[in-house]
Order: C-alpha cells, then sequence, then structure tokens
C-alpha cells in the first residue's frame, strides 16, 4: 500500500490551492486499492476538510506515515520530515538566495525532492503549472488597473467570484475603449492572458499593422521570440540559438512602447535574458505605456520596473517616470504595475482541478513505480545529494 500525503501548507502568506482535489482524490482510491490518500487538515485551503472526507478521504496530521508528500509552496525547513519524497514548487533552480538553506536542509535530511517546475516533456514543454490561471487573473487584474486609472470603466475583482465560470459572466455588457494592448510570451500564461482578450472581445492585429495604426476599437498584438529578440550582431532570431546562447540577442520591444497603452507580460526570465526595455527608457515620451500587469512578476526581471510583488488585495503600485521610485497607484506620472506572486490563488479551485488533472494523466504513475527520465530530470536533490540534472547547483549549497 503506497501512502500519499497532502500536506497543509506552511509559508505564510498561506496558499489556498491544492495538488490533488477531494473528487480527484476519490478518484484515485476507487481505481488504485494499492493506493490511499491522506490529508493533513488546513483551515486555508480552498477545499475544506469536510470535502475531502465526504469523498472518503482521511484526515490526519500524521505525515510520517506516507511515502509521498505533495504540496504547492516551499515548505518551511523545520516542517520538513527526513527520508521522505515530496513534490513541490521549491524555487531553487534558480538559486534563488532565500531558498538556499531550504535546499541544503533537504540535503541533510535526505530528503527526496521532485519540483513541478522542473517536470518537462522530453521536447523541455512544462508538464504542469499554474501558469494558465495566472495568466486569467493577470490578464483580468491589469484590465481591472487600467480601469480605475482612467476611470473609463469599471471591473469586479476576480477573487470575488466563485469560480472562472462566474468571472466570464462578468464581462457581459463590458464596454472597453479604443485601448492598445501588448501580449508577451507564448507558453501557458500567455495562453490564459490571450484567453481573457478573447473573453472580453478585444481584437488581435498583427505586429506590424499595430505598430503603424491606432484603432477606433480595443486590439492586441501577441510578441513571441521572434517579435521580441534580434541577434545583436545579424539582427536575425533563431530559436534554438537564442535557448542556448540569449546573452548574445538584444529586445526589440520598445517601439511597441511608443503604442501601447497596456502591457500584459507573460515571458519566462532568466538573467540571461534581454530586459523588455532599461528603466530610464520610461523617462521617454515615447513610452507611453500606463499599465502593466507582470505575470510572470520576477523583481527587476524582463519588467525592470517590477519591485516587488503586492498581495491579492491590493495588487497595484506606482512607479514614478522621473525618480523611478515606488510610488501610490494611479498618479498622473507614473506607470502602474500589477505584480503579485500567488494569482492563482484567485482562482484556486479552478486552478487546482486543472494541476491535478495534469498531475495524475502525466505525472503520478511515474512517482508510484519509481523513476522515470521525467522523474528524473525533476529531482533536484536524492539520496542526501544533488540530482543528475543539478550539479549546477553544488556552489549554491556548498558555500
Amino acid at each position: 500500500m503506497i501512502k500519499i500525503g497532502l500536506i497543509k501548507e506552511g509559508k505564510v502568506p498561506h496558499d489556498n490551492r491544492v495538488a490533488l482535489t477531494p473528487e480527484q482524490c476519490k478518484w484515485l482510491q476507487k481505481t488504485n486499492k494499492n493506493l490511499k490518500v491522506i490529508v493533513q487538515p488546513s483551515g486555508n485551503r480552498c477545499y475544506s476538510n469536510s470535502e475531502y472526507e465526504r469523498d472518503g478521504v482521511e484526515l490526519s496530521e500524521n505525515m510520517e506515515q506516507c511515502d509521498i508528500l505533495f504540496g504547492i509552496k516551499e515548505v518551511p525547513i523545520d516542517q520538513l520530515i527526513a527520508n521522505k519524497t515530496y513534490l513541490f514548487f521549491s524555487h531553487t533552480k534558480k538559486k534563488q538566495p532565500y531558498n538556499k538553506q531550504l535546499l541544503k536542509t533537504i540535503l541533510n535530511k535526505n530528503i527526496t525532492l521532485v519540483d513541478y517546475e522542473c517536470l518537462e516533456h522530453e521536447d523541455g514543454q512544462r508538464i504542469i503549472g499554474f501558469g494558465f490561471f495566472a495568466g486569467i487573473v493577470g490578464a483580468h487584474n491589469g484590465m481591472w488597473a487600467y480601469g480605475q486609472r482612467t476611470g473609463l470603466y469599471n471591473m469586479r475583482r476576480v477573487y470575488q467570484q466563485r469560480n472562472f465560470k462566474e468571472l466570464i459572466h462578468t464581462y457581459f455588457g463590458l464596454k472597453l475603449p479604443n485601448v492598445k494592448i501588448v501580449v508577451t510570451g507564448s507558453g501557458r500564461v500567455a495562453h490564459g492572458l490571450l484567453e481573457i482578450m478573447n473573453l472580453m472581445g478585444i481584437h488581435e492585429v498583427e505586429p506590424d499593422d499595430y505598430l503603424v495604426r491606432r484603432f477606433s476599437y480595443p486590439v492586441y498584438t501577441q510578441l513571441k521570440g521572434q517579435e521580441l529578440y534580434m541577434h545583436a550582431q545579424s539582427g536575425k532570431y533563431s530559436r534554438e540559438d537564442f535557448h542556448k546562447n540569449p546573452q548574445d540577442y538584444v529586445c526589440k520591444f520598445l517601439p511597441y512602447a511608443a503604442q501601447t497603452d497596456i502591457l500584459l507580460n507573460g515571458i519566462y526570465w532568466d538573467t540571461q535574458l534581454p530586459r523588455l526595455f532599461q528603466k530610464n527608457d520610461i523617462k521617454s515620451d515615447d513610452f507611453i505605456v500606463q499599465t502593466i500587469a507582470d505575470v510572470s512578476d520576477d523583481v527587476d526581471g524582463s519588467v525592470p520596473i517590477n519591485v516587488g510583488g503586492q498581495s491579492i488585495e491590493d495588487p497595484v503600485y506606482g512607479i514614478d517616470r522621473n525618480s523611478l521610485q515606488k510610488t501610490a497607484p494611479y498618479l498622473k506620472d507614473s506607470i502602474d504595475m500589477m505584480a503579485v506572486s500567488n494569482l492563482p490563488n484567485e482562482l484556486p479551485r479552478d486552478a487546482s482541478r486543472y494541476f491535478g488533472e495534469q498531475l495524475i494523466k502525466y505525472v503520478l504513475d511515474d512517482i508510484l513505480t519509481g523513476s522515470s527520465p521525467v522523474i528524473d530530470r525533476a529531482t533536484i536533490a536524492h539520496g542526501g545529494a544533488l540530482g543528475n540534472h543539478f550539479s549546477y547547483l553544488s556552489d549554491y549549497v556548498n558555500d
């Protein structure tokens, strides 16, 4: 009998998402007699303890009895159980300094860590994640913030709706001005951003047309790799070369900044990647962007004026165009920044259901039966040592 434990989230502020919903736990136990799911009670989940009990799932504080432990955010160091297998978002693969001690403790306690973020298909595509719903909420919040800034329309907040279906109904009758919107990226986050653009009835236009025209209706354009980046020497773009040598490329975003009211950013960020623009660029009269929803939410990342995330209840701050200092939102000489690290928490039940479906479909069998190429590529720590694909973290954990 293999026992899976759903641990309660210990990181503060508490995350309300789950890896498996009550209905998914019920299905797993029904279809696999050698599998048992045990849920650690929590008052912060989007699904209540009683909902798990009604679907025949045992509640217990004792996670020591479980073989595999599923969480969402980083597990606090003092809550880690030695010699267990954990799956959660560890935020260590980029050598994040704030989680260095977490990974050191995982190694010292002989814990196997499989990081959701590192679960990839053979072609490098992420298998599971909350990116789509981050895009959904981020696009909505970006549009909401622009409405708050201009007073031209009003929208309800996402977290005040029960689910995604109810959110969609709030768009009926929404009349938007003739704004111009850039959506960056091509992954799950971008798909979520585009979903909201389409649900709001915003028209898509080609990048070339976007750069030379104003429209009498709201429009958006999507900028992917070839529209955003070019080789510094040749002026060309090769997807394969860009991913191998991003430091050799420069960004082509600035002409769009002269035509854009709202930027919805969904691109993956790494320190070697060129930023969309430089901080001082926002001082130019040609930089007319008023609202930025940085769904990727990397401080000083692809959007360099991101100075840190806000809360779900208070998601927007301003950046003064001249001093580059953080201000209150919606001021005349500022750009509004919508940056929240846990956007999917505004639609937690939908996001959790989607996450669990991908987990069951693509990952769970390999986790239960042992190693596989997919699991191996996502195993950051095992047996007190770094995983096969994470030796580059040795200086991170040994200094």
